[in-house]
């Protein structure tokens, strides 16, 4: 799972670019399995990625493409898949969009993430194998009418106000 601490992210987007690149060949946002949600009102750069989350919404396609592969990462099997968008729709945080009817999904790199290898500022780890899963429940209701960027907004204003309640209590401590 790759885990991301937001007191280091620059918001230099090193990581959509490097995946993107190990993917297609190519450099661009929308081929990244990876992207950086930009809050500059509040001065937030966060990354949103798959979350290997405990429920595994994408994983019910009903053309049953959708797997969880061996390190916790989405598999998504082309010959099956029909671009039908059921896992885009299911998942609460927008780590999964279609891009000409194909799902995009962090592979994990089959074990070495390229993404966290290009962060410089080491605010993305991988940790090897599942570890305790998220829930995303909170997250999934009333996600599924949401574009996965919207969805990627929500996640990030949520995970960063609970993170600035943590920061707020440890100061008064």
């Amino acid at each position: 799972m790759i885990l991301f601490d937001p007191a280091k992210c620059s918001g230099c987007r090193r990581c959509e670019v490097h995946c993107s690149f190990f993917h297609t060949g190519k450099v661009g946002r929308s081929a990244s399995r990876i992207k950086v949600v930009k809050l500059e009102e509040l001065g937030l750069d966060y990354p949103v990625v798959c979350q290997a989350c405990e429920e595994r919404y994408c994983a019910e396609c009903p053309a049953e493409a959708v797997r969880i592969g061996p390190l916790g990462q989405v598999d998504v099997d082309p010959d099956l898949c029909t671009g039908c968008g059921t896992c885009e729709s299911l998942c609460p945080v927008g780590a999964i969009e279609l891009q000409e009817k194909r799902p995009l999904v962090c592979d994990l790199c089959q074990g070495d993430p390229h993404c966290v290898r290009a962060c410089t500022m080491g605010a993305l780890t991988f940790e090897r194998g599942i570890r305790d899963s998220v829930s995303l429940g909170a997250f999934h209701e009333g996600s599924e009418t949401l574009l996965p960027e919207d969805k990627r907004i929500r996640f990030a204003l949520q995970s960063f106000e609970k993170l600035r309640q943590c920061w707020i209590s440890a100061r008064r401590a």
